[in-house]
């Protein structure tokens, strides 16, 4: 494969997703050719995946059954869209990715990392991204901003010990793979987020 995978990851309320239009948009600016994809989501079986996912009537979902449900969505998205992407050498923007399981399921909802690191391994065949950036911000103020600005999901309508679990685990994960995981101070302004996350991005696609 000799494409670009790379993946925007933080706290719900982070702002990843709204940096990760503005850097696709100067991408794109500077004559490059790229593709945008979230999770869960990002094929039209994915997004009805995601639909029962983030319901606010599905509160009695078992966490198991969140977790495989998460995975059932990216192994759609893997084989439908990543996979083909990155053989056809394209560069692949995507929101979320397993480090988002790792953390939301297998810390926040206490199934294990390496058991959800195999469930997703299955799903995925092992496919790692070539870059993951990690948006830096306090849970709380984000997920308040977020709350503010939106109709909260199930997911983000959760207390805020789930989500300071969800982000303690991303910190340590930032820190236990910093080979793979780039940290970005998310808390300054979107220009500056943008530009660091484009400096990181440029990198890779100069490499």
């Amino acid at each position: 494969m000799n494409g670009k995978f790379i993946v925007f990851e933080g706290p719900d309320g982070s702002g990843k997703t709204t940096i990760l239009n503005k850097v696709n948009e100067i991408l794109i600016s500077k004559g490059y050719k790229t593709n945008l994809l979230r999770e869960p989501g990002g094929t039209f079986i994915s997004e009805k995946i995601r639909d029962i996912i983030i319901d606010n009537e599905n509160i009695n979902m078992d966490a198991k059954t969140e977790a495989l449900l998460f995975a059932a969505s990216r192994a759609q998205l893997v084989s439908e869209k990543i996979k083909p992407l990155m053989e056809a050498g394209e560069i692949i923007l995507c929101d979320r990715f397993v480090l988002s399981s790792l953390t939301y399921q297998g810390v926040g909802r206490g199934l294990g990392i390496d058991e959800i690191k195999a469930i997703n391994d299955f799903a995925t065949g092992g496919l790692k991204a070539d870059l993951t950036v990690f948006f830096n911000i306090d849970y709380k103020d984000a997920l308040i901003r977020k709350r503010a600005n939106f109709t909260a999901d199930r997911l983000e309508n959760e207390e805020f010990d789930f989500h300071k679990k969800i982000f303690d685990a991303y910190l340590d994960m930032a820190k236990l793979y910093q080979d793979e995981i780039c940290e970005i101070d998310a808390s300054k302004s979107i220009d500056e987020v943008s530009k660091s996350a484009l400096d990181l991005i440029l990198n890779i696609l100069e490499d």
